[in-house]
């Protein structure tokens, strides 16, 4: 199975699911086991097949290294679950499967599940209809809308009439002006969010990652104007945010041991207690803090978290951590800090006998962040990969991206200005550029990476030779030392020594040969 990522599609974790089990069954070695004084043929052990899988989930850049064994072999009790593998004696479903000397077979009949067709109600709205027909980019009114959930936001009345002001402020700044309405307002963000993400991913229409009805301008303008210094989402209503109790165990472990509540007790284990109150909370909250509706869109950008895509990767997560519920959006902002403090914090004594801290912070909350409504038999080393990721780049990723407000600012220009009738005539206005790097192997990502950094050590060779301000003691030092650390590069700089000489105006110093005299030889007076 090799290390690389499918395109951008619907269905991401079934057909990675097939490309799993098609790879377990082309690759898995099969040879003769005794067992009961039995000879069977065309079997593995049970604690074979984990060696094996757990190497292959480990160097596959759709899961990586953060896979543990005991995934691995969670996902192989779904395999004998699904009839991907069966007993020796053709049992499954019921059977169990641990790491032991079990043996198993593959089955005749095929593993691989189908595709379910989409509904075709999401294809009707599909925002293709704004991106094959550039004439009609903008008739996203025609799309079907639906009222905000009522568990999360309770949009400022002050904000929009802050909104409105700055709108009427501008009109009479400016006879040209026309009033445009809040509808048209919530349309522009919708339009200019959804543009750059479909822009990001580098897919032709976001069609079947999203349904444009799942995407409330409310929320991303929300997420936007409400945060605080630190950029995290301030809720209205307390009573949408985390418990008290929950926050200050939170706020204990991820200043552990600086926590400024001097009332904590101190006994042992005291640290594992409060980590199981916080796990316990997220564990039983009613749908994931990424939402059952995003689960397609997510799982599709984890196809995008590799070394010479992690650009991409954080400007897709960015802009599609905006469109989630407030009250969402904080809980994984401060439960992201948290982690991540604790993963990285050498004092915090150990929460687990067998994990470390990062390991269980993955296998705690993974499924608290991203899960399917339905299950899906790789949620679980899906939601893991997400969540390591969320962690490494969480201050950049839930952060408020600038170049979005500004664009839908000059979209708001274009629309008063009247460059734009309304959202629903069908006129553009043109989006700020920008370019994205083309995708590359992981090949070309280590050329281009080496060729850089010696075009950049070639640089600084020239600007030590160039320098004139340079005493010429000091700079021959210099370039001795630069000869003795990069001497490929000085080579291919001074191919010769003459070469060399010439930098320093020196004259080939050859000695001519002295002139050898013959001593006379003395003759003695003596005869």
């Amino acid at each position: 199975m090799e290390s690389r990522a499918g395109p951008p599609g619907p269905y991401r974790a079934t057909k990675l699911w097939n490309e799993v089990t098609t790879s377990f069954r082309a690759g898995m070695p099969l040879r003769k086991h005794r067992q009961h004084f039995k000879k069977y043929g065309n079997c593995f052990t049970a604690g074979e097949a984990v060696d094996w899988l757990y190497d292959l989930l480990r160097n596959n850049s759709n899961f990586g290294p953060e896979v543990t064994r005991q995934q691995t072999i969670q996902l192989l009790r779904k395999f004998l679950k699904n009839h991907v593998i069966e007993d020796i004696k053709g049992r499954w479903g019921s059977e169990n499967f641990d790491d032991n000397n079990q043996l198993f077979r593959f089955p005749a009949t095929s593993p691989l599940k189908t595709l379910p067709r989409r509904h075709p109600e999401l294809r009707k709205n599909s925002i293709d209809s704004f991106s094959k027909d550039k004439e009609n980019v903008f008739k996203l009114r025609n799309l079907s809308r639906r009222t905000p959930k009522k568990h999360g936001l309770h949009f400022s009345q002050e904000t929009t009439e802050k909104a409105n002001h700055e709108i009427r402020e501008d009109q009479e700044n400016s006879g040209d002006y026309r009033e445009i309405s809040q509808e048209d307002v919530e349309e522009v963000w919708r339009y200019v969010t959804l543009i750059y993400l479909q822009t990001i991913l580098c897919v032709p229409s976001l069609e079947e990652l999203i349904n444009p009805n799942q995407v409330i301008p409310q929320y991303i303008m929300y997420n936007m104007a409400n945060t605080s210094k630190r950029g995290v989402v301030i809720l209205q209503d307390k009573s949408d945010d985390l418990p008290h109790w929950v926050l200050s165990a939170m706020k204990c472990l991820a200043n552990w041991p600086r926590s400024n509540d001097t009332s904590n007790p101190t006994y042992v284990g005291f640290e594992r207690d409060v980590f199981r109150t916080i796990a316990d909370y997220f564990l039983n909250l009613p749908e994931p803090l990424l939402t059952y509706e995003y689960y397609e869109l997510f799982v599709n950008i984890l196809g995008l978290l590799q070394p010479h895509l992690e650009r991409v990767a954080v400007g897709a997560l960015q802009l599609c951590c905006l469109l989630l519920p407030p009250p969402n959006r904080r809980k994984l902002q401060l439960l992201m800090r948290m982690v991540s403090r604790m993963s990285e914090n050498a004092d915090l004594p150990a929460l687990h006998d067998a994990l470390g801290t990062r390991a269980l912070m993955i296998h705690t909350f993974s499924r608290c962040v991203l899960c399917c409504a339905e299950e899906v038999d790789l949620d679980e080393l899906l939601a893991a990969r997400l969540v390591s990721f969320l962690m490494d780049h969480q201050q950049e990723i839930l952060q408020v991206p600038s170049y979005l407000q500004a664009a839908v600012d000059k979209q708001l220009d274009y629309l008063k200005k009247g460059h734009m009738k309304s959202p629903g005539d069908g006129l553009i206005a043109p989006l700020p550029a920008f370019s994205y790097c083309k995708q590359i192997s992981a090949q070309e990502f280590d050329e281009q990476k080496i060729s850089t950094s010696q075009a950049a050590i070639a640089e600084l060779l020239e600007n030590i030779i160039k320098n004139k301000s340079l005493p010429l003691k000091e700079k021959r030092r210099k370039l001795k030392q630069f000869q003795k650390e990069y001497p490929l590069i000085y080579q291919k700089r001074f191919p010769t020594t003459e070469s060399e000489a010439a930098l320093f105006g020196d004259k080939p110093t050859i000695k001519q040969p002295m002139l050898i005299l013959r001593k006379p030889k003395f003759r003695s007076l003596r005869y």
